[in-house]
């Protein structure tokens, strides 16, 4: 009974060339199918960090606008009675809201797309590498 880890019994009849040859062409598609993988899994992470730093942007133009509004609110204090500056000041608030929840909306969307590592590709490789191992031949048997 053969074991999981046995090579292809074929692989026995076949010349060093052959084999040599053939683990050349193996190793050449694997390469190429994992550097396909990464730059597919980078690409990816890429796309959330631009999310990411776009709505980081979202909330500077909110916070702006939230210290002209308080701004605004300062001046109608000073000028008006208590209905402008209070009406003012509710709308700077509701402006520092939207900036406090986009800033810890991009926060999480960069931190999702970090390390900027291909962890799935890493993975795959290893998994290569194993499997290459147990298709070369040992000497010990």
């Amino acid at each position: 009974m053969a074991q999981v880890n046995d090579p292809d019994p074929r692989l026995r009849e076949q010349s060093m060339g052959e084999l040599f040859k053939e683990l050349s062409a193996e190793l050449s598609t694997l390469v190429r199918q994992e550097l396909q993988l990464a730059q597919a899994e980078m690409t990816e992470k890429g796309k959330r960090a631009g999310v990411g730093a776009g709505m980081f942007g979202g909330a500077g133009i909110a916070t702006l606008l939230a210290l002209g509004t308080l701004s605004a609110c300062v001046i109608a204090l000073l000028g008006k009675a208590m209905d402008v500056w209070l009406a003012a000041l509710i709308v700077t608030v509701v402006y520092a809201a939207v900036a406090g929840v986009l800033a810890l909306t991009g926060k999480q969307r960069i931190s999702e797309a970090t390390p900027p590592v291909p962890e799935q590709t890493v993975e795959t490789m290893k998994e290569d590498v194993q499997w290459a191992k147990n298709r070369l031949p040992s000497g010990s048997k």
